[in-house]
């Protein structure tokens, strides 16, 4: 008899086939709960409410630093460069990176994972001091409670003024956001990205670090993993299938399968770049990006130690 697991996870193609059924990890039946991420990220890394879930991996390396009774499988359903979700005000006199120094700069929380990542590049590759940027957020509570090191000077925003009226009327400076807001794809002279030919960069940023940054891990109950240990095996080879039937559906040659019309000269330029598995599973091929997010936790304050990627993950999951 199959066991049941309440699974709680967003819908991209790579895990469609594991929401429709397509794939079936041997020996589970799961009860799959698309859910938006903020509130997975809270009843998960509070009250564990999920027998496993995606997870923002930022906080998840933060949770292992702090005892809490996660236990991750090297699965990474989500991943984003960075570079082009920086935006700032047209009229700020920011030009480059470094500029940002003594700036008024929004995001979300410290903890997320885009701003760390964001705020790890800016330091390591363009030489930007974070301590001399003034810090505001814009959520209202944060997913998880912990106590910040450093010398951060951080603020919250009022909640009655969204971040990106702030950005644009010069309130802010500018803008580090994990996702684009609409007002920015409408476009508005006072808006710019701080890299504007981001697509060169981020690029360039790959091919010189070989880093595609993950966003997204996938974690179960530390309970739940001992007292059956399998079940992360089993969950790494349905999410494994499922992205392969993914892949199959973007790489199909058939020029009606996807809404798109131009769109075979993007992926053969992804593939080029990317590679053929842009959005790798497994230890080995993801330690280098893993135990730089470590890091980064670490200098940044949000975690006491960088910890070992060998800590993070199922012992039984680290040859797969």
């Amino acid at each position: 008899m199959a066991r049941q697991l309440t699974f709680a996870c967003g819908d991209y193609d790579r895990t469609q086939p594991l929401i429709d059924g397509t794939v079936r990890p041997e020996g589970i039946e799961l009860n799959w709960l698309v859910l938006p991420h903020q509130e997975i990220w809270t009843r998960m890394l509070n009250h564990y409410e999920f027998d496993a879930s995606e997870l923002s991996l930022s906080s998840y390396i933060i949770a292992k630093t702090l005892g809490k009774p996660l236990v991750a499988i090297p699965v990474f359903p989500a991943r984003a460069f960075r570079h082009s979700y920086i935006f700032v005000n047209a009229k700020s006199g920011i030009k480059e990176p470094r500029d940002l120094m003594g700036k008024r700069v929004g995001l979300a929380e410290f903890q997320q994972t885009a701003t760390v990542w964001i705020r790890g590049i800016l330091q390591h590759e363009y030489g930007v001091s974070l301590e001399k940027i003034r810090w505001f957020t814009w959520v209202k509570h944060d997913r998880m409670e912990i106590e910040m090191r450093g010398h951060y000077d951080v603020q919250k925003l009022p909640q009655d003024r969204s971040p990106d009226e702030l950005l644009i009327e010069g309130e802010l400076d500018a803008i580090m956001c994990p996702s684009l807001f609409p007002s920015f794809m409408r476009g508005h002279p006072n808006v710019k990205r701080l890299f504007e030919n981001y697509k060169e960069v981020e690029a360039e940023y790959f091919r010189k670090t070989g880093i595609f940054p993950i966003m997204h891990t996938v974690a179960m109950r530390e309970e739940l993993w001992r007292e059956c240990p399998w079940i992360a095996t089993s969950l790494f080879k349905g999410f494994q299938r499922a992205k392969e039937i993914a892949y199959q559906k973007v790489n199909d040659v058939s020029p009606y399968k996807l809404s798109l019309v131009w769109f075979r000269e993007p992926l053969k330029e992804q593939q080029e770049i990317l590679g053929n598995d842009p959005w790798p599973y497994g230890l080995e091929k993801n330690r280098k990006t893993v135990e730089t997010l470590a890091q980064y936790l670490y200098e940044q304050g949000l975690a006491k130690r960088a910890p070992t990627i060998e800590e993070l993950f199922a012992p039984n999951t680290l040859s797969l």
